[in-house]
């Protein structure tokens, strides 16, 4: 176990020498994985709306880049520290080799609350972040995309930002843009959608089935949203769902298409005030208490700890977040007969388009959406079955197979490297 389980770096690692034993990998083997192999902190001074400078706080961390360039996204949040990030950096390493990308792992975080800033404030935080990380990233090196309380439009102002520094466009340097300057169709709703290809899948596998199933949803940002209303198509009841500002109810089904909607036009964008016939409300941090069929956290990491897990009440569980489960919960879920669906495998469907958009930027092309969400549900498929595989034959819950799928690929990798100099 973890020294600190609430340490999610540390969780990390547990997994990483636990997949590493289970394959009979030598220390010298892997060890290299388990330390970062950059790791940028950053001074941000910016003039504010009311003329004082503020500095803010930045980080860059590049976890490996054994298959390729480097590939994270970036937030903003109070809530981050060099440890966060560096761990969000580890699990991209293990995302794209499950799912067979030629990427390595990178994450990025402004310690901000872009509640409190304006849109000019937050642009110029941007553009001073993207010129101290400058060095760090370029389309052959380092590539971000949009995260928590980050998006498309900040996606672009550290494309122009990268590009007026070069002297020509590049559109490469990040994913997750809009259309108009190299975006590609399907990145909005990839995480989700691919989170409901891999829940397809297992369902025959495991007697899952969608009509009339009881769904709750941790999280209700760009892949919580999404992932409602595609699940609601399929004919589940998402009876609760909540967000940073708390959660609401109601035992027949909510309408997600009015929620989103309602949202959307929420001055503060949250699920706050939303009211209809025969919802309820309540506090968010009770989103665990309900009788479910699918749980899906959707928000940040470190969410289910073995108090939660004792008392999660659900079949399936499956981790559209970035590390929301705690090893001493993994392991009582695990007791619990609770199949969870990790991280790495299931919430790679953004990584997956965002590959697609970094494709096109560098051929100059244009796919169609349904050729994307084809080639998504391909590769997701397959990470899927790899994974499958892996858990039916050596015994190991799907997590445990992910990461032995994952560190396999990446070991084999470093090894006809070989270690410079």
């Amino acid at each position: 176990m973890p020294t600190d389980s609430h340490d999610s770096y540390e969780n990390m690692l547990f997994n990483l020498d636990s997949a590493a034993t289970k394959l009979g990998l030598k220390y010298d083997d892997y060890i290299a994985l388990r330390y970062a192999e950059r790791e940028l902190t950053v001074s941000i001074p910016v003039e504010m709306d009311n003329g004082h400078i503020e500095v803010f706080t930045g980080y860059r961390v590049q976890h490996s880049g054994s298959r390729g360039p480097c590939k994270g996204g970036l937030r903003y949040s109070m809530d981050v520290d060099i440890n966060i990030v560096r761990t969000l950096a580890a699990l991209m390493t293990w995302k794209s080799a499950v799912v067979n990308i030629p990427y390595g792992g990178a994450k990025g975080a402004v310690c901000c609350d872009p509640s409190h800033l304006s849109k000019e404030e937050l642009k110029r935080i941007t553009r001073r972040y993207t010129a101290m990380i400058l060095p760090l990233i370029g389309p052959e090196k380092d590539i971000p995309a949009p995260d928590i309380n980050t998006n498309d439009e900040v996606m672009g102002w550290i494309m122009d930002t990268y590009s007026m520094f070069k002297g020509y466009s590049v559109p490469g340097v990040v994913t997750g843009k809009p259309l108009e300057i190299g975006g590609t169709l399907g990145r909005q709703e990839a995480t989700g959608r691919g989170v409901v290809y891999i829940i397809n899948d297992l369902a025959p596998l495991v007697g899952f089935s969608f009509k009339n199933a009881k769904v709750a949803i941790q999280g209700f940002g760009k892949v919580g949203s999404v992932l409602a209303q595609l699940l609601a198509h399929q004919g589940c009841k998402i009876i609760a769902i909540c967000d940073i500002s708390g959660g609401v109810y109601r035992e027949s089904g909510l309408d997600i298409d009015e929620l989103i909607h309602y949202v959307k036009n929420n001055p503060d964008q949250t699920i706050k005030g939303y009211k209809t016939s025969g919802i309820s409300e309540f506090p968010k941090e009770e989103i665990f208490s309900f009788d479910v069929d699918l749980f899906i956290p959707a928000a940040k990491e470190n969410q289910i700890t073995a108090p939660i897990a004792k008392k999660l009440n659900t079949k399936i569980i499956a981790e559209a977040a970035n590390g929301p489960t705690l090893v001493e919960a993994d392991e009582i879920l695990e007791s619990r007969n609770i199949i969870v669906i990790p991280d790495i495998l299931v919430s790679a469907g953004g990584l997956v388009v965002s590959y697609f958009e970094w494709v096109q930027n560098i051929q100059s092309l244009m796919w169609d959406e349904n050729e994307v969400n084809e080639l998504l549900m391909k590769i997701m498929k397959r990470a899927f079955y790899e994974v499958w595989t892996i858990h039916q034959q050596r015994g190991v819950t799907l997590r445990m197979a992910a990461y032995m799928l994952a560190l396999d690929r990446v070991v084999k990798a470093k090894k006809i490297r070989g270690i410079f100099p």
